[in-house]
């Protein structure tokens, strides 16, 4: 059986969690696993008409014969994680089982105050985080002196990392940020008022998934962010602090590379960005304002608004060759069915050269301006199809056309929020 990666294939908000929820929907599928990223991701899935929200949560949650796994790449907000348990738990759902990796890091309280704090610095120059401390938990990691999960559990070790994380951030906090210091006390207090309901969940998650693929079960690695966030492959230094494409999942949950069989690239059938960075096909105009508005482009997670723009085959197959892209799944088909004519950006004009691949340096990129093909519009509601085939000829003609020049082939279209409403191509 597979081991399967569904990751975002633009700037996120691509509707992973519709693909995600797809897949786990099917009784082959055992284990969904997060393997980056904290809770500044957020996935949407509809249930028989009800809307659910996850943050941290992997999207299998709401398969109640699903194990989900918090893997070790992921950064984690014991306070969001229970939030989030206690609200779906409130709405009566039915969850499946839920594993936290023992060498997941901690984000703690100190990691989102030096969060909002140096974004405020910065000025004109942000990077326009969510200020949830996930970049503050990563750098922690990095220079070695991040908490991770199973030290919550041994007060002694805790005392003794908190203390040597503080040591520098309250100078910072004090000296160069005018704040209070942050005791070692309060922060050790804080977490250890999370271990004894976190123990239970928390295992050897490398361990569990790789005996998981041994046994011939099917484990779904589901993705947060996107490509073009990448802190190595996306549109550095507006990125997020982790790796999102199919490489970062390997390290991300403990499994060798050879054990993955098929790689999904969601992605939209427009674009959208949160936050800052450069977004060559952004529109400023009317179509940019209808394709917020139809589209719902709000975040779920920070419920900041969405940048909105044409489709850029130059983003899909740039992420279509370093992620080894097996096919994409296209979202929000439906949103598009109101133009008569719809552009797609299929390269780049730089100081009076065409480029048909992403260009190399960063200021290139932000230089780039689209340079457009126009397909024919369909004009109908296609929300009610259930079949590719339906489609109108000029979706069909559309969809085609994306998938020729994205290089991987499509593997399903989205054509509204619904489980039912998700169309295979043949």
């Amino acid at each position: 059986m597979p081991a399967i990666v569904v990751l975002g294939a633009q700037w996120g908000d691509e509707g992973k969690g519709k693909a995600t929820d797809l897949l786990t929907t099917d009784d082959a599928i055992d284990y969904c696993v997060r393997t980056s990223g904290g809770h500044n991701a957020g996935h949407t899935i509809v249930v028989n008409g009800e809307r659910f929200a996850t943050h941290l949560l992997p999207s299998g949650i709401l398969t109640p014969d699903c194990t989900s796994v918090i893997a070790n790449g992921v950064v984690v907000s014991p306070e969001a994680l229970f939030r989030e348990l206690d609200a779906l738990e409130a709405r009566n759902v039915d969850m499946g089982r839920l594993v936290v990796s023992a060498n997941a890091h901690v984000i703690a309280s100190y990691h989102s105050t030096v969060d909002k704090v140096t974004e405020r610095f910065l000025g004109k120059n942000k990077i326009g985080t969510t200020g949830r401390g996930i970049g503050p938990a990563y750098a922690d990691k990095i220079n070695r002196v991040g908490i991770r999960i199973a030290d919550l559990f041994d007060e002694q070790i805790l005392h003794e990392k908190v203390e040597a994380a503080l040591e520098l951030k309250n100078h910072l906090l004090t000296k160069v940020y005018n704040r209070r210091a942050i005791t070692v006390d309060e922060v050790v207090e804080e977490l250890r008022g999370y271990a004894d309901r976190l123990e239970p969940m928390v295992a050897d998650t490398s361990l569990l998934l790789n005996q998981a693929l041994d046994e011939g079960r099917t484990v779904l690695f589901e993705g947060a962010q996107a490509t073009m966030l990448d802190v190595d492959h996306g549109t550095y230094p507006f990125v997020t602090s982790s790796s999102p494409v199919a490489g970062g999942v390997c390290v991300g949950a403990g499994i060798g590379p050879t054990r993955i069989d098929r790689v999904i690239g969601v992605i939209k059938a427009y674009t959208t960005r949160v936050g800052s960075g450069p977004f060559p096909t952004e529109l400023f105009d009317d179509d940019g304002a209808k394709l917020w508005e139809i589209g719902g482009e709000v975040g779920v997670s920070t419920g900041r608004d969405r940048r909105c723009g044409w489709y850029d085959a130059v983003v899909a197959r740039y992420a279509s060759r370093v992620n080894g892209l097996t096919e994409f799944f296209m979202t929000k088909l439906d949103v598009l069915s109101s133009w008569e004519q719809i552009p797609v950006c299929v390269a780049y004009e730089i100081d009076g050269e065409r480029h048909d691949e992403m260009p190399m340096t960063q200021s290139m990129f932000h230089r780039a301006k689209p340079v457009y093909e126009h397909l024919d519009g369909w004009g109908d509601d296609i929300s009610g199809c259930r079949t590719f085939e339906e489609l109108p000829k000029n979706a069909q003609r559309y969809v085609r056309a994306l998938e020729e020049m994205s290089g991987s082939r499509f593997w399903a279209v989205g054509v509204g929020p619904g489980r039912e409403q998700t169309l295979v191509v043949s």
